[in-house]
């Protein structure tokens, strides 16, 4: 392979230019054998390998290889553990280097802005910080291995329906604060190869010509030094997009996409210095990714482990009554629900994998030593429920100590390419759990879905445990959760909302074909219900052990570098246990709108039985940060904050406020819209108040201990209206703006 440098891509034809900038197929990249320069190939990879095995297509029609299935984000997200999501990425590294693939595409990082979106699966998180955090950790493990990522989709891709074509229109400290930070947090500590830029336009700009987001944001501000992909089939223009910054268009149109590029160069309409930068990106992938002749073998069997281990790490458990779990060995079970046998186990659309080895709940139940009895209860592609299964479910429920029931959303219901209607569990499933409650108190819910879910019958049943889309061990890893081979550890990391409506875009999501606007702004999940007050099913951050923690001996310390909490951790019960403690921050300081708290921190703890443990969470300057956008500048105001502690965002144990000396004290100019209480409480301004004669005006009608709610919405302009002249205001207003 020949050694890539401009001087090289500018011995290059201009075809043969053009050439290497347009994908030659569905997953490679185009060679160009009389210049030694290989092909590699990308492939579908954020929960799995979906190299294709036959004929290639993007919708994921023909069959793959086979690969190990691992948990969606929507699961792995919720183990609030990064140094699994690094294991993660190293296995799927370690796959994609034995099949010869370059890249792999993914993680997702887009925000869950509603739980209709139909990709929610295979996103993280409805918080940036976490999704951030998630995704930085998982392409540090590929690219440990010598695999690219492409980091997807950029940016603020939030619905599937006219997802080519709608416009995701934000304003700039939103975009900046929720929609863009994740991507920043990754590209600026963990480099990724390449990133994904998203079919939607912002602002009505498409992101595939958004010179912006691409090139002044992307290049100029964060310093990203990869290459940008398309989405397959985002590119509109593939000459504004390469004038934008896109570097590769995915796949590309073949000699119509190369012409469309000499002539646009011939024509000057695109000059062949960014073309060249273009071409230089993709040789620098490809020198640096490049994967030779491999035996396409890894160790399936530690691989399938580990995908157990992940998805039991990943769990939920959100209910748990009168201990109803775990199982215990001597309870008769029933189990209840078609999904336990037919389990949905993973996303459909281009994150579909060709499951290595598929253990379904039913199988690893009857592998086991506790004395089950099966019933389908209702058939997984219907809606409307069959009575006969619905008896025979009754009877086996009557006669157990405990029921299981396997319910969730079909894959019909919820995909990628379109956005769901409903948050609702089918209408078979809803009737069943509450026909069974009827006979039986010892009901545990099952679920299996790609993102959150209402629950009418809640309060009808014991236990609940959320295992999203699990992957292949979803069998196993169920079984470990409910029998306590396993203690459940996950937590959310989404909002669980009592009703559809309660949601920030009840109304307005997806309701219009060309437009999506975001009316909530920075509210986003959690934030949105806390700053309403509104009451959840489950909070952000929620997750129930069967042991218990305490927290106690909260320690900050605060100086101009950092902010260093430090508290301890005990784990109170009778089983070893892990906990995800949370750090939230409640910004009392800035006169702007700001979250009622904001996960800024993070960790997960191992303990034994009556074990201690001191965290120590260290909070840098940006997570005190706000998006100033009149300075285009990240903003910390100095003053008072409160760091709160919990197990959840609602689950609050500890608490203190904190005096931040973390930003720099900018004085606003004082003008005469100033308000005159900023001006009466401030000590430097008095010398200016006496020389200028205003001292007798406000020192009247500040010595009035009614007029102080008045004076806190009055200008200085109105200290005339009050008694003083324009000359001694105006006299004052040039001293102080020396």
């Amino acid at each position: 392979m020949a050694k890539f440098n401009l001087s090289f891509v500018q011995g290059l034809k201009l075809a043969e230019k053009a050439a290497l900038v347009s994908g030659k197929n569905f997953w490679f990249t185009a060679g160009n054998a009389d210049k030694n320069i290989p092909k590699i190939m990308v492939t579908d990879g954020p929960s799995g390998l979906r190299k294709q095995a036959d004929d290639a297509d993007a919708l994921g029609l023909n069959q793959s290889v086979q690969a190990i299935s691992f948990p969606s984000s929507a699961l792995t997200a919720s183990s609030f553990n990064t140094n699994m999501l690094y294991q993660l990425g190293q296995h799927l590294g370690e796959a994609a280097k034995a099949e010869q693939v370059s890249v792999l595409l993914g993680p997702g990082v887009n925000i869950k802005r509603s739980p209709l979106a139909g990709r929610n699966f295979e996103y993280f998180s409805e918080d940036p910080y976490l999704s951030g955090e998630m995704g930085a950790a998982y392409v540090n493990g590929v690219q440990q291995q010598g695999v690219g990522v492409s980091v997807k989709h950029f940016a603020a891709n939030n619905r599937e329906s006219q997802r080519f074509t709608s416009s995701s229109n934000i304003d700039e400290r939103t975009l900046r604060e929720v929609y863009l930070a994740a991507f920043e947090k990754i590209v600026k500590t963990s480099q990724p190869a390449t990133l994904m830029c998203s079919y939607n336009a912002i602002n009505g700009v498409l992101s595939s010509q958004n010179y912006r987001l691409l090139t002044q944001i992307l290049r100029h501000e964060w310093g990203f030094t990869g290459l940008v992909m398309s989405d397959w089939g985002a590119v509109a223009d593939n000459i504004a997009a390469l004038k934008a910054g896109l570097d590769l268009e995915m796949p590309g149109n073949g000699d119509y996409s190369v012409k469309q590029i000499i002539a646009a160069v011939k024509s000057g309409e695109l000059e062949e210095s960014v073309l060249d930068t273009a071409v230089l990106r993709v040789l620098q992938l490809v020198e640096k990714y490049h994967i030779e002749t491999t035996s396409g073998e890894y160790d399936k069997e530690e691989q399938h482990a580990f995908a157990r281990q992940m998805a039991a790490d990943s769990m939920v458990l959100l209910k748990n009554e009168q201990q109803v779990l775990p199982l215990k060995a001597t309870d008769k079970v029933a189990i209840i629900g078609e999904l336990a046998q037919k389990p949905r186990y993973q996303g459909g659309g281009s994150s579909h994998v060709n499951p290595y080895k598929l253990v379904t709940p039913l199988a690893a139940a009857q592998a086991s030593q506790q004395d089950i009895n099966y019933a389908a209860g209702y058939h997984i592609d219907q809606s409307q429920a069959d009575e006969q299964l619905v008896a025979s479910a009754l009877i086996a429920a009557k006669a157990s100590d405990k029921v299981v029931v396997f319910a969730g959303v079909p894959e019909r219901d919820e995909s990628e390419g379109f956005d769901k209607t409903t948050i609702d569990l089918p209408e078979n499933q809803t009737d069943l759990i509450n026909q069974l409650a009827t006979v039986n108190k010892n009901i545990i819910v099952v679920l299996q879905n790609g993102s959150a879910i209402t629950m009418p019958w809640q309060d009808k049943v014991a236990g609940i445990v959320e295992t999203y889309l699990a992957g292949e061990a979803v069998g196993e890893a169920t079984w470990d959760i409910l029998t306590g081979a396993v203690n459940p550890s996950g937590k959310l990391a989404e909002t669980f909302p009592i009703r559809l409506s309660d949601t920030p875009t009840y109304g307005t999501f997806a309701v219009s074909r060309r437009e999506e606007n975001y009316h909530e702004g920075i509210f986003v999940g959690y934030r949105y219900y806390d700053v309403k007050d509104r009451d959840v099913n489950y909070p952000f951050g929620h997750g129930l052990s069967y042991t218990s923690f305490k927290y106690d001996d909260l320690v900050i310390d605060s100086d101009s570098q950092k902010v260093q909490v430090t508290f301890n951790v005990t784990n109170t019960g009778d089983l070893a246990g892990q906990e995800a403690v949370q750090l939230y921050v409640n910004n009392l300081a800035s006169d702007v709108e700001t979250p009622v708290n904001a996960l800024q921190a993070f960790e997960k703890v191992t303990l034994a039985p009556g074990e201690t443990k001191q965290i120590q969470l260290v909070l840098g300057r940006r997570q005190f940060a706000w998006y100033d956008v009149k300075r285009q500048a990240w903003t910390v105001d100095n003053g008072d904050y409160v760091i709160n502690i919990g197990s959840s965002s609602r689950d609050i144990r500890l608490s203190q406020h904190v005096a931040v000396k973390l930003g720099a004290n900018i004085s606003q100019p004082i003008t005469s819209e100033t308000y005159i209480s900023e001006v009466i409480n401030r000590t430097d301004l008095r010398p200016a108040i006496e020389e200028s004669g205003l001292s007798e005006s406000l020192d009247m009608i500040a010595n009035v201990e009614d007029n102080q709610e008045l004076l806190a919405n009055m200008p200085m302009r109105a200290v005339v209206m009050l008694g003083a002249d324009i000359e001694q205001l105006n006299k004052f207003l040039a001293l102080v703006n020396k």
